[in-house]
């Protein structure tokens, strides 16, 4: 049985209802499963009794957005199973609200390209605890001014530097992230580090005693990346893990629940202190 640490579903950015991610990852032989939506636990506690329907173990978890403002950049930090998660809420809050606050702007400007009605729009999100780009994109598929979610189109309004219809998320620091972590007593790891150019980020978090293991094995890390990320991951003992990152359709690269796995020996070492978790 395999051991997928990185999936989100419906209740953030992903296309799949919850239910039906764990039916899949059952199908596809996993074990162990962490369901990791973007700031939000909204689906954890059903996502452990669906699991446990399926014979799965879920795993309760959050990726978090960050900032890097050393660097000017971001950066994503996997929670998983926070013993106090009612310690993280009012950080994944004021995430969710300015995400939601910003989305709402970029809408606008949206339908100033593109003739099409608020309500489309807002009708994509059913089941997500939030806005997402890609609800917006899925509603200018279905109005036939975009053939595909993250092309010319999403480029057009996306693009960080001059996209028509960006409007930018406020986010916690990197620190206060791994702070608010650590204060919940859950397990901080940071998620695909070559995506957000964080390899300088994570040298120095590998010395801080803050991080508990950093994502080799994932769809966007390529070989000279978990090559880079296993020195590091070495030298620190941090544990080293693998995910997925599931998006359902939402996503760039259609990967199957469970493609990107968790070796056995590094899921121990990231919960070697929570007896609940031995295997």
């Amino acid at each position: 049985m395999s051991i997928d640490l990185h999936c989100h579903t419906r209740f953030s950015d992903g296309s799949t209802p919850l239910e039906e991610v764990v039916a899949l990852a059952a199908l596809r032989g996993v074990g162990t499963l962490a369901i990791t939506d973007h700031d939000t636990m909204a689906g954890c506690a059903a996502g452990v009794r669906v699991g446990r329907a399926h014979g799965i173990r879920v795993i309760p978890g959050v990726e978090i957005s960050a900032a890097d403002p050393k660097r000017g950049g971001k950066a994503h930090i996997l929670c998983y199973a926070p013993i106090h998660p009612e310690r993280l809420q009012p950080l994944l809050d004021a995430t969710t609200q300015s995400r939601k606050a910003a989305m709402l702007q970029s809408i606008e400007k949206v339908m100033r390209l593109y003739p099409i009605p608020r309500e489309m729009i807002l009708r994509r999100t059913a089941g997500s605890t939030n806005i997402y780009k890609q609800h917006v994109m899925q509603a200018l598929m279905d109005a036939g001014y975009a053939s595909e979610m993250f092309g010319e189109v999403f480029r057009r309004l996306y693009d960080s530097q001059n996209g028509a219809a960006y409007v930018s998320v406020g986010y916690p620091t990197v620190q206060t992230v791994l702070e608010g972590i650590h204060a919940a007593g859950g397990l901080a790891v940071l998620a695909h580090p070559s995506e957000y150019h964080n390899m300088e980020l994570l040298a120095e978090l590998a010395t801080s005693g803050m991080l508990h293991g950093v994502e080799v094995f994932h769809p966007r890390n390529t070989q000279e990346d978990k090559a880079a990320i296993h020195d590091i991951a070495t030298r620190c003992h941090l544990a080293e893990t693998g995910g997925t990152d599931f998006h359902g359709f939402y996503t760039t690269r259609k990967n199957p629940v469970g493609t990107f796995t968790t070796a056995q020996a590094e899921f121990d070492k990231l919960f070697a202190e929570r007896k609940e978790y031995e295997s």
